[in-house]
């Protein structure tokens, strides 16, 4: 008899590129049976947090909301270095002019939300709306800047903005590691034996990709939002890295540094459970 597990990712090109191993079988999964579904990432963090998922995809920052009742894996994350979410706005401004201004961002949960509460932006001046909604609102003057994420920050000069910070860049020179963007989290209750399991499918699956990346080409067109080849291209290649097949003591810090300044500046709750599986 198999065990179904409810599996949540996002429809971004380095998500579709890591489990296309794993829903297309070319990875088994003894005793297992995958129910996937493609969210985008706020929709997956709003379902963990209601316990609708075993084992999602989930921004670092709901993560942190949700470590009473799951644990990180040490593969599938997305981290990078020097590259994060990118603050765009309609006219040239310096980071420094940001306090006091209409900011949107995508969704409360998301790390890019996260990462501006740790810039010093006030919760109040955040407007919450879909990811793909941002670009659009900012053009158009119905908010002062915003915060793009996924294949929307290779593509937004393009319409005309004006790039005011990388996350990325900043997260880096103010801690000299890399950005922890979204992890794969895992109920607790599922115990250490099927953690593993699962850690190490995820991380067969990116290996099958890396070595035949063409056999899921058309499962992540399919799901793209940018069909632009070097677009996704570029989006797959800064993130789905080696932090993405096996997190390294570098990476583990990078994610307790998040979660702790988290901490500290009264965002997140703390936990006495442990990060990892």
């Amino acid at each position: 008899m198999h065990k179904t597990i409810r599996l949540g990712f996002s429809a971004c090109p380095n998500d579709t590129a890591i489990f296309h191993g794993l829903i297309s079988g070319l990875v088994p999964l003894p005793g297992l049976h995958l129910h996937h579904r493609i969210e985008d990432v706020d929709t997956l963090n709003r379902l963990a947090a209601n316990g609708k998922l075993d084992v999602t995809k989930v921004s670092m920052h709901a993560f942190g909301q949700l470590r009473s009742e799951y644990v990180l894996l040490r593969s599938g994350a997305a981290l990078g270095r020097g590259c994060g979410p990118l603050v765009v706005a309609r006219q040239p401004l310096a980071p420094e002019e940001l306090g006091g201004r209409r900011i949107a961002v995508p969704g409360n949960l998301t790390t890019a939300t996260l990462l501006m509460r740790l810039f010093g932006i006030d919760a109040s001046c955040l407007v919450q709306m879909p990811f793909h909604a941002i670009l659009p609102a900012v053009t158009t003057g119905q908010v002062d800047a915003g915060v793009l994420i996924h294949e929307a920050r290779f593509t937004c000069e393009a319409r005309g903005v004006f790039r005011v910070l990388d996350l990325g860049v900043w997260w880096q020179s103010l801690t000299g590691l890399p950005l922890p963007l979204g992890g794969i989290a895992a109920r607790r209750c599922l115990g250490d034996t099927l953690h593993r399991q699962l850690e190490e499918a995820i991380r067969r699956s990116i290996d099958v990709f890396r070595a035949q990346p063409q056999r899921a080409a058309d499962f992540i067109r399919e799901n793209a939002r940018e069909q632009d080849e070097k677009v996704l291209e570029g989006h797959i290649g800064l993130y789905v890295n080696d932090f993405t097949r096996c997190l390294d003591k570098t990476g583990e810090a990078a994610i307790g540094e998040l979660l702790c300044r988290a901490e500290a500046g009264g965002i997140l709750p703390p936990c006495p459970g442990g990060i990892f599986r």
